[in-house]
């Protein structure tokens, strides 16, 4: 059943009428909530596709009005309209960029998040929702291997992890410098793999830093050798090291333990963008790939990615969350309350003071199921990638491009080109098989399976593979 069973009255001369607890609003609240209740409990999650500007246009015309189209009218144009534009990203052959694959508790909790009106931004307001964040934030920094006394805070997503890390790494050169009394360099520098996620450029163009790329290996690996090369180069310069834990296009991790043992010797700030593959450190055996890890002095991970919580959330850590306050605190009379006290404000270590508590959805389904099923749920990933790639190389026409470290495998299919790629992948998603867009390598097409929900299955994959062929 859908939406448009009740019918919603127009008044508009209650000011109230918006926020009061009434028939109108009691059924409005009812009605969405089966909704979602739906969504969630979906078994057969469809997959979609986006409609053009025009035939959405078409379709649902004329939303914003003086007097409102009413919410059964507005609920059942998102039902049936707008929502079925979209790609469901948690649908078992969405293999995309990195999916997202959240929990069904993760994805009820999102509901109660929204409808408890807390915020999230300090101790004061949110007392419980900080604490409640916090305990995921220290289990995190605790997998790690970061000391105690590690924190940090949820953050939108890796691209503000990323430059919220960064602009604290450059704060704490600057002070540094005033502190020695030396001159800050004409344009600071932050120094990264050439196979570092788009944000480290984006959030370099947004500080007006430069960005310096140290070479990878022949398997896209950073070591410690070329950053020390790059250091060499640039000088006091450099801010910042970033090191990459699984990077997205492939899932390579650097040899952090030897870029750390650089950052550490010359005394630059370790960044660790782990966005996509730090998950992967829950799996034991998995946990000798990301050595020196515990050595860095901020590092992201999104639980949106492989954590399995609901857009958006990432977890931004401080090895001394003392040295975020100094940068991000943001001053003003009315927030004195706030930032005389010595409480645990969360937007005293990002670039937002506003926030909402996104760590809770995560917070929530760790606390139900427990830690252990998430291991068990992320090995299943990694474990399903290696069998699909060895399969991949056992068909002919079809050729890895390199083996996979995590979950991601990327492939060809000999003799295609982008055209063939592209052709095939607007197919897929026609069909409603699944959604594999083209992606590149060394200047060559390629396909890549990013592979993280549960739901994706050894057969969807092998379906997916047959209509390759």
């Amino acid at each position: 059943m859908g939406f448009g069973s009740t019918s919603y009255r127009c008044r508009m001369t209650d000011p109230a009428r918006m926020h009061a607890i009434s028939h109108e609003t009691t059924a409005i609240v009812e009605d969405v909530l089966d909704y979602a209740r739906r969504r969630a409990l979906y078994e057969d999650i469809p997959l979609d596709k986006p409609l053009n500007p025009r035939d959405l246009a078409r379709l649902a015309p004329n939303t914003i009005t003086d007097r409102g189209i009413g919410a059964r009218r507005a609920a059942a144009l998102f039902e049936n309209v707008l929502a079925p534009a979209c790609l469901s990203t948690d649908h078992p052959g969405y293999l995309s960029f990195i999916p997202s694959a959240p929990s069904k508790a993760a994805v009820a909790f999102d509901v109660i998040v929204s409808a408890s009106s807390v915020y999230g931004g300090s101790w004061l307001e949110g007392a419980g929702v900080v604490y409640a964040e916090n305990e995921v934030l220290h289990w995190l920094a605790s997998e790690f291997g970061l000391p105690e006394g590690s924190g940090g805070v949820f953050v939108q997503g890796g691209t503000i992890g990323n430059l919220s890390a960064l602009v604290a790494a450059r704060d704490a050169a600057r002070r540094r410098n005033r502190v020695a009394e030396v001159a800050d360099p004409d344009r600071w520098v932050v120094v990264c793999s050439a196979e570092a996620h788009s944000s480290i450029a984006s959030a370099a163009s947004v500080m007006d830093v430069e960005v310096v790329t140290a070479a990878p290996d022949a398997g896209g690996r950073l070591h410690g050798d070329a950053v020390a090369a790059a250091l060499d180069a640039h000088g006091d310069a450099v801010f910042a090291v970033v090191a990459t834990g699984g990077t997205t296009n492939f899932g390579i991790v650097d040899d952090i333990a030897s870029i750390a043992s650089v950052t550490t010797e010359r005394g630059v700030w370790l960044h660790v963008d782990g966005a996509y593959g730090l998950a992967a450190m829950l799996v034991d055996r998995m946990r000798p790939a990301f050595e020196g890890v515990e050595f860095a002095d901020s590092l992201i991970v999104d639980p949106h990615k492989w954590l399995f919580a609901p857009f958006d959330a990432c977890a931004l850590i401080y090895r001394d969350p003392a040295g975020a306050r100094l940068a991000h605190t943001q001053h003003a009379e009315y927030l004195d309350t706030l930032t005389d006290s010595a409480d645990w404000n969360p937007s005293d270590l990002a670039i937002q003071l506003t926030r909402r508590a996104r760590g809770l959805p995560l917070w929530f389904s760790l606390a139900t199921h427990g830690t252990a099923q998430y291991r068990a749920t992320i090995d299943h990933g990694i474990r399903l990638a290696r069998r699909i790639a060895d399969e991949i190389e056992a068909r002919d026409g079809f050729s890895l491009v390199r083996d996979p470290q995590l979950s991601v495998v990327v492939f060809r299919r000999d003799g295609w080109t982008l055209a063939d790629y592209q052709a095939w992948s607007d197919r897929l998603l026609d069909d409603q098989v699944g959604f594999v867009v083209p992606s590149a390598h060394a200047g060559e097409p390629v396909l890549r399976f990013a592979i993280i929900s549960p739901l994706t299955t050894w057969e969807k994959l092998v379906e997916i593979l047959d209509t390759l062929a």
